[in-house]
């Protein structure tokens, strides 16, 4: 088991992390991505986990050499993934780490997912009320792997940056929680590994 006592607050990311919605993400990607030509595989979307699908539709436009709308790009898969109807499950072992501090150490929540979908996720699978703080896509102007989003979740809960440890499934979001100062906690197929920042 990981020691979180040397922090202040916890920090989590919400889709592979707290919630197991990938899958079902994957699946509106691959739609949209037939839809709009992007002859993409899903190992590269899952790579992308964390990115505001505005951003994911720019960075598709440039490895394929096309110049779709991103934010057209984004509601058809946002539309597709609603289309789809699932319903996630709680990711039983970070949600336990997340209960059994609460009370105990400030924690918040930065997605790259938009505010009422996070929101409507986090209600949904009765956690919301762990947290003290939701950063969203469009509450940053910059999404992972910018350290943005997760600066502004340590700010809302007035912690200092380096006080903070983040819990992320991607390497962007490692990357993110590095940019940041911050330590981080991957959740892996085998288990959480802690990845320090080299200070």
């Amino acid at each position: 088991m990981i020691d979180l006592s040397p922090y202040d607050a916890l920090i989590f990311d919400m889709d592979g992390t707290l919630i197991d919605s990938m899958p079902a993400h994957l699946d509106a990607w691959e739609i949209s991505c037939k839809y709009f030509g992007y002859e993409v595989e899903r190992e590269f979307i899952h790579a992308l986990g964390g990115v505001p699908s505005e951003q994911t539709a720019r960075i598709l436009n440039e490895k394929f050499g096309l110049n779709h709308d991103p934010k057209a790009v984004s509601q058809h898969k946002i539309k597709t993934w609603e289309s789809l109807g699932r319903l996630p499950e709680i990711i039983e072992e970070t949600v336990a780490i997340a209960r059994d501090h609460h009370g105990k150490k400030p924690m918040g929540v930065g997605t790259g997912s938009k505010h009422q979908h996070a929101r409507e996720m986090l209600a949904h699978t009765q956690i919301d009320h762990l947290f003290d703080a939701l950063v969203a896509s469009c509450d940053v102007q910059n999404g992972k792997p910018h350290p943005e989003t997760f600066l502004k979740v340590a700010d809302s809960l007035g912690v200092l940056p380096e006080r903070c440890v983040v819990f992320e499934d991607t390497q962007i979001g490692l990357q993110a929680a590095h940019a940041a100062r911050m330590d981080c906690i991957l959740v892996t197929p085998d288990g959480l590994r802690l990845e320090a920042f080299n200070r």
